[in-house]
Parts: C-alpha cells; structure tokens; sequence
C-alpha cells in the first residue's frame, strides 16, 4: 500500500505522515514542489526517529509520478468527491493520494480520476481536516479492508499482565 502527497506544504504534517508510514508499513511518495526541505529538523522531529525507516520517495511533478509507477491504481482523497473513503474496496498494492494543505489536489487532476474520488464526511462549515489526520483515517481503513496483513494485531503490558 502507498501514500502519496502532492506537493505537500508543512513539514510536521509530512513528519506525522511518514511515522505513520512506518507504523503501516506502507510506502511514502512525495510529489514536488515541497514546501520544506526533507533534511529540516521539523519533519524529523514530527517522524521521530522513525523517518530512517520510512520508504520515501519523491518525483519531480504528477506526470514524472505517472511515468515511473505506470500501474498504480490512485484513490484520490478530495473534499470534492461524491463517494466516502468507506465505499470502496482498497487492493493491497493501491496508492492513495492527498493534495497540499492550502488547496487539496487540482481539479484538472481529479476529473481524470472520478471513479476513484473519496472523501471524510464532516459538517458543511469545516473546509478540510488536517492532512496527517486525513491520511490516518484513510489509510487505516484500507489496512483494516486487507486484514491488517502484515500487521501486529495483539499488545502487551510492560510491567503487569492481561487478566485471563
């Protein structure tokens, strides 16, 4: 599974995104422009020191994205869309894609792409959710339609212990 953020803008959401990345296990695509460098302190320090495992990779615009993963299935995540990121179904290799935080993902990008439009439902008078938070809720679903393969699916206790 991938996440792809299109010209992402503000270094701690692309920070939180990678951590979740991470802890996903899934695959982190950057389209330029950003509105950071990848070496500053503040998207490190939102990944914590998970931003060495993270599997990132960064393209110069849409279309180099296009050329260099010709098959990627991309659900697109826009305010826009008529369906709810629940309606469908997530294949295990498919990209899910995000548009930077002043403006979401261009309509010249998203009418190519009607058939895989989500969205989050909120009240009318909230514009967008923040981006990392957006990016968690949509890709967990999607793990969570794949059986969280891959995943740890129990915890334990540090120093007591579950009740039987």
């Amino acid at each position: 599974m991938n996440i792809i953020l299109f010209e992402p803008e503000i270094p701690a959401n692309t920070g939180n995104i990678g951590r979740t990345c991470v802890a996903a296990g899934v695959k982190l695509h950057l389209i330029k422009p950003l509105g950071f460098r990848l070496d500053e302190k503040a998207i490190k320090r939102a990944g914590m020191d998970y931003w060495n495992e993270l599997d990132v990779k960064t393209y110069i615009n849409f279309e180099d994205f296009l050329e260099k993963n010709p098959q990627a299935k991309i659900y697109m995540a826009t305010t826009k869309a008529r369906k709810v990121y629940t309606e469908v179904s997530y294949e295990p290799d498919c990209y899910i894609m995000f548009g930077k935080e002043s403006a979401g993902i261009p309509e010249e990008i998203l009418v190519k792409y009607e058939e895989t439009c989500i969205r989050i439902p909120m009240k009318d008078e909230i514009r967008s959710l923040n981006l990392s938070n957006s990016a968690a809720i949509v890709l967990y679903e999607a793990l969570r339609q794949n059986a969280f393969a891959g995943m740890q699916m129990e915890g334990e206790l540090h120093r007591l212990h579950w009740e039987q």
